[in-house]
């Protein structure tokens, strides 16, 4: 018997009675709820190793985000705590999107009792051996240089601007790993030892935009009711990375101007000054210049911010990096998920060299991702890459980065019939980043 705890939630009485039966011999307690309402009271008491949890519930409303807001939640409370989700076989997607947030593995309904008994055995041995330590993310990527002379020349540039205070000004297109080069940035300064603080400049929307950044006092508008310390303040004596920088309205680019001239905010209602000691990176995938000249973007602001300018090139311009890249990404997910991928097959490396991978090394991330945790064998094959053909290099490569945004935002409008929540997902963008966007195009 192992000693683990289980808790199980769901809402079908005839599983909840066959579980009842099928678990308690074989784990040290058991616990099955019809509900995850009660859900965060029983982690508290229970403090279960392994919650087994069922994707859907009587409340639901889209499919399986009852389970996926759960998974993050338990992961948010316990990390040590193992969630293996209990779904269909039409839910599959979702389970691997809740691998992704955390989860340990999933059982397919309806189930093999030796294949559930087996991966809650290995769920709450693992439990039992992290229950001292929470590992940090998985997801973070260290940079990966590569061979070319692009990225060698911006690794040189790098070298000497990080040890500066000067004001970094990141452009490439999405998915090239601008935030991973502001990270790398912060690592190899004077103030790595201090915290750097993210924002995601795009999805702050303008009512809040002077409280996110410079914070506010208690009472200065309705809701207020405590101080709040802005992502200026909390990066005091660190870095402040502004992403998406090119996303913030025009009549808001003054009040950021104004701050990083001066090194000094004002609450939202307030008189007072703070002064403020920061190292401001910056990052964009629009062209900025471009922007100036149609009127979008402040003249001023663009110069303080472009003071020392680093452009990553697109992953189609690095073909020699894509397999180096998926090599990194097999072991980080083999990890994650538990896997023992080996690595790509010679058909399978054919097809990820020839790809233009539109999307950069995140869409190559999320391809190898998906294909690690559904792969059948030990090497990844074009199959497990879910690759039905082969694109090849057109004129429309030379389209500028808004023309490409836009072609690729209507796209998604079309393919999801404007359901701007899975557009926003399939862009990997943020909805207000994606209301930013609409509006930019006239879509």
């Amino acid at each position: 018997m192992n000693k683990g705890k289980i808790l199980v939630v769901d809402d079908n009485q005839g599983i909840r009675a066959a579980l009842k039966l099928l678990l308690p011999p074989h784990f040290g307690q058991v616990k099955i709820i019809a509900s995850p309402a009660t859900l965060v009271s029983e982690m508290e008491t229970f403090k279960p190793d392994v919650v087994l949890l069922d994707m859907n519930f009587y409340s639901d409303i889209n499919t399986g985000n009852e389970g996926l807001f759960w998974t993050t939640e338990i992961k948010r409370m316990a990390p040590q705590t193992e969630v293996v989700l209990f779904t269909a076989y039409a839910d599959i997607a979702l389970a691997v999107e809740g691998m992704r947030r955390g989860a340990f593995d999933f059982i397919v309904k309806p189930w093999e009792n030796e294949k559930l008994l087996a991966t809650l055995n290995n769920a709450c041995q693992k439990a039992c051996k992290d229950s001292s330590k929470f590992r940090e993310s998985d997801d973070k990527v260290e940079m990966f240089w590569g061979e070319t002379q692009a990225m060698q020349t911006i690794r040189h540039h790098v070298g000497k601007i990080a040890p500066t205070d000067a004001t970094v000004l990141i452009t490439g297109e999405n998915g090239t790993g601008k935030d991973v080069l502001a990270n790398e940035i912060h690592r190899l300064s004077k103030r790595s030892n201090r915290q750097m603080v993210c924002v995601d400049a795009g999805a702050i929307t303008e009512t809040l935009f002077e409280s996110e950044l410079f914070g506010h006092v208690k009472g200065a508008f309705t809701d207020a009711h405590a101080d709040h310390v802005g992502k200026f303040e909390q990066a005091n004596g660190g870095t402040l990375f502004l992403d998406e920088i090119g996303n913030i309205p025009l009549h808001l680019q003054a009040k950021l101007l104004r701050a990083i001239q001066n090194r000094s905010i004002t609450k939202v209602g307030d008189n007072k000054s703070i002064p403020i000691d920061i190292r401001l990176i910056c990052a964009t995938n629009m062209n900025l210049e471009k922007m100036v000249r149609e009127g979008h973007f402040r003249e001023d602001l663009y110069y303080r911010l472009n003071t020392m300018p680093l452009h990553l090139p697109p992953l189609r311009e690095r073909k020699s990096d894509i397999l180096p890249l998926a090599e990194i990404f097999i072991r980080q997910f083999n990890g994650k998920y538990h896997r023992n991928i080996d690595g790509v097959s010679e058909s399978g490396r054919e097809v990820l060299e020839n790809l233009q991978w539109s999307g950069n090394i995140r869409e190559l991330q999320n391809c190898i991702e998906k294909a690690v945790i559904l792969a059948e064998s030990t090497m990844l094959s074009p199959n497990d890459l879910k690759i039905t053909s082969v694109s090849k290099p057109t004129e429309t490569q030379t389209q500028t980065l808004e023309e490409t945004e836009e072609k690729a935002i209507r796209e998604a409008m079309e393919r999801h019939n404007g359901n701007l929540t899975l557009v926003a997902k399939s862009l990997n963008i943020s909805r207000p980043t994606l209301y930013n966007k609409l509006k930019k195009y006239g879509i």
